[in-house]
């Protein structure tokens, strides 16, 4: 059986057409293809997951767009910072008495007659970014793939992926390219590849194609097909594969006073595809924290390797505090804290934390160590430092601006899973404005409830969240109410360096527990209702604020040693641990 004459990576339209063309010669309407596939992204689903070829698809990010070339196979990694409607394009059209398609490119390959018979179809186009506050190790290795049409030959320099090059030989044969029965030897569209190649030569100056985008961010417009709205949303995560497009070259013909004054709608104007490159998405997936680990082996819940990986990675944070092992544990348990559900306004599983203690001596210690420790265990983190000139300045919540028919994106934008720092021990005394007004209340919002209040200029829309959230401070924040208050008693200043194996077990632990289910048996149940009755009675300042701290604490401290169900031995940890933090607030 003779296989595909494209190549899946270095030519993808190819094997779209030629998919189409198929499609078409069998029998079947062109208008019919409106809304579903014609085996296109069947194809392209074989080939990656069946046939194992996604790990030789490169990573599109603010290094690598260097030297992919356009028109070939991508991954894109990003948040969705925003959606921009639907476009509508000519999809199939009559060129004489053949049908040619346009699906998951920009422009049309052939000229459009304006006679010609035309078929028009939608698609989704999607404003993406890399997930904000990503550290450098969770973020997805390079494949290094030239397409045949590379100008790169046996013997010329390299470029690295950091941008600089070595004299090391670079020879790519035909076997090499083809890989599996979806990628043969380019047969035709090959002149339309080299035509379109980016000119990687000499140094690294030369090679910079985009001047003016933040080094550490990419932002790419993802157009999507066939696909029902309600499998994206807002803030989700995604890898998306799909026909990479850029042109460098690009120039926007348009001297309407509408663009002139920056207020068009255009897609193309506002991203212009010489600064934002486009993704036709054939295939896509949700991401969650355990996709940006590193690979590894998968943890294996069971007590006594749990057991062992957690008393590690308690030793760990104990150092790191200063040999306090008391706000070890507490850090512990809001590591793996996460919203699991929500009952009206409350955001259940939730468990913000609130060091304070510290003083001008203490801060520039233990401020870096404990910053240093999470960005190395958490995937997506970011600090911010809590002052009243930041406060009154900066653009926290998202806002809508209508003339241009764009989402503004703000600091408390974020993905799932991600770790707020805030730095409040930077605060002085001061007067805030309102603008500082209005941003103690979304942060204070964002603390107790789990939500961020979107700015659409006549309404606000709450949209909900699940971020981890730790205050550094002198004394207790009043401007961020934490769940769990804690005063922090270091004694030490030892090394907490960690291996990188052990860095990676940690990682894979507190994202695999945080995902475990958990149940309280009846019989545990009534023994926790008494003794919150009694602890009542002990203490009548006690709330169902505190009942629910203690029932998120017990869940995730029983789940911290890889128990799927709260036992007496772990209830009795969480009132000792209660106990100590409350000794500590007196």
């Amino acid at each position: 059986m003779v296989g595909v004459a494209y190549d899946c990576l270095a030519n993808p339209l190819g094997a779209v057409r030629s998919t189409f063309e198929k499609a078409v010669s069998s029998g079947s309407d062109p208008a019919s293809f409106a809304g579903r596939d014609w085996g296109a992204v069947d194809l392209f689903r074989a080939f990656l997951f069946d046939d194992g070829a996604l790990s030789q698809v490169p990573t599109l990010n603010s290094s690598t767009i260097k030297w992919i070339q356009p028109n070939t196979l991508v991954r894109f990694r990003g948040m969705v910072q925003d959606m921009l409607g639907n476009e509508l394009y000519v999809g199939a059209y009559k060129d004489g008495s053949v049908w040619r398609t346009n699906k998951f490119v920009d422009v049309a390959q052939y000229p459009i007659d304006s006679c010609s018979d035309t078929r028009i179809w939608e698609r989704r186009m999607l404003y993406c970014v890399p997930v904000p506050g990503l550290n450098s190790w969770a973020e997805s290795p390079a494949v290094l793939y030239r397409s045949m049409a590379s100008t790169s030959q046996h013997g010329e320099k390299r470029l690295r992926l950091d941008g600089s090059t070595d004299n090391m030989d670079f020879d790519v044969s035909d076997e090499a390219i083809q890989g599996s029965p979806c990628t043969k030897r380019l047969k035709e569209d090959v002149h339309h590849s080299q035509s379109q190649e980016l000119n990687i030569v000499g140094t690294s100056s030369s090679m910079s194609l985009l001047p003016d985008v933040n080094k550490d961010s990419l932002p790419c417009l993802v157009k999507i097909y066939d696909c029902p709205e309600s499998d994206m949303k807002l803030n989700e995560v995604f890898e998306f594969v799909g026909v990479f497009t850029f042109d460098p070259e690009f120039k926007v013909e348009n001297d309407d006073d509408e663009v002139a004054n920056g207020f068009s709608e255009d897609v193309s104007v506002q991203l212009p595809p010489n600064m934002v490159p486009r993704v036709h998405c054939l295939t896509h997936r949700k991401l969650t924290v355990v996709d940006f680990l590193p690979s590894s082996p998968t943890l294996e819940v069971k007590p006594n390797v749990v057991k062992e990986i957690r008393n590690a990675l308690l030793r760990h944070l104990t150092a790191v505090l200063g040999d306090d092992g008391v706000a070890a544990q507490f850090l512990l348990l809001h590591l793996l804290s996460t919203v699991y559900s929500r009952v009206g306004t409350v955001a259940v599983g939730k468990l913000s934390l609130n060091l304070n203690g510290f003083n001008k001596e203490s801060v520039p210690v233990f401020g870096p160590r404990l910053l240093l420790a999470i960005k190395n265990l958490l995937p997506f983190t970011q600090c911010i430092p809590l002052t009243v000139d930041y406060l009154n300045n900066a653009s926290l919540a998202p806002k809508k601006d209508y003339e241009t028919n764009r989402l503004i994106t703000g600091a408390l934008q974020l993905a799932e899973g991600s770790h707020l720092i805030f730095d409040e021990t930077r605060l002085e005394a001061g007067t805030l404005n309102s603008v500082g007004v209005e941003n103690a209340r979304l942060l204070k919002i964002l603390m107790e409830m789990q939500k961020v209040e979107y700015e659409f200029q006549y309404y606000k829309l709450d949209m909900e969240a699940d971020v981890q959230l730790l205050v550094l401070s002198e004394g207790k924040s009043n401007i961020l109410p934490a769940d769990m208050v804690l005063p922090i008693q270091p004694s030490s200043v030892d090394s907490f360096e960690a291996t990188a194996e052990a860095l990676g077990a940690w990682r894979s632990y507190l994202a695999t527990i945080r995902s475990l289910p958990h149940s309280i048996e009846p019989e545990m149940q009534k023994v926790i209702e008494n003794d919150l009755v009694e602890a009542k009675q002990a203490d009548r300042s006690m709330g169902t604020q505190d009942f629910s701290r203690m029932l998120t604490m017990a869940r995730l401290l029983s789940m911290s040693f890889g128990e799927t169900s709260l036992s007496m031995e772990h209830w009795q940890m969480v009132k000792e641990l209660e106990r100590l933090r409350k000794e500590r607030l007196k």
